[in-house]
């Protein structure tokens, strides 16, 4: 993903139960989780309107090829 390894995706969970606690870290990773699907959501969402706007641009000039 970012050239993480286990190792380091340890040091990272160790170091986030000292700074936030044992109780907070579940709440912590469903807010991350929930906040991850929107993007994920979003993002698909903008790429299928991209691609529709494209096709339409392609049809666009196919017609105009055609006209000519």
């Amino acid at each position: 993903m970012f050239g993480l390894g286990m190792p380091e995706l340890v040091l990272i969970l160790i170091i986030a139960l000292v700074i936030f606690g044992a109780k907070n870290l579940p709440d912590i990773g469903k807010a991350l989780g929930k906040t991850l699907q929107e993007f994920r959501s979003a993002t698909s969402s903008d790429q299928e309107k991209s691609d529709t706007t494209k096709k339409e641009i392609s049809s666009v000039e196919k017609d105009r090829e055609i006209k000519k």
